[in-house]
């Protein structure tokens, strides 16, 4: 499966699972560890684990089982690593703190571009 068609199948799982704040990055051409990052919000531990699975879950029915997880347990941030897609679900706090959009040095106007969906919180 291509990038591409994982990142849809990721995209469609985080909205169906109500995330927040959707946030593709492109980061090809910045990074060899994956071609797309993408990092979403869950309202509580709980909402932010079941996300996690959820996207795992998926991910594997599709034939793409996760290379690994990380935070999936504690619930405040999730790392899910599909290769092509890695993927980042956090509560608000810890996204507000470590501010990932920035650390890849994504211009905040280019980051308005990419934000796929915006909740009201």
């Amino acid at each position: 499966m291509q990038a591409e068609e994982l990142k849809e199948i990721v995209i469609n799982t985080l909205d169906d699972m109500k995330a927040q704040d959707v946030v593709t990055l492109d980061v090809r051409g910045k990074t060899s560890i994956t071609d797309f990052m993408i990092i979403a919000s869950g309202t509580s531990d709980r909402h932010v684990k079941s996300i996690a699975q959820t996207v795992a879950f998926q991910a594997k029915q599709r034939g793409e089982p996760a290379l690994g997880s990380e935070g999936v347990s504690d619930g405040e941030w999730a790392l899910i690593d599909l290769n092509g897609v890695i993927v980042h679900v956090m509560q608000p706090k810890v996204r507000d703190y470590y501010q990932l959009e920035r650390l890849w040095k994504i211009d905040p106007e280019e980051a308005e571009k990419l934000h796929i969906q915006q909740q009201p919180g």
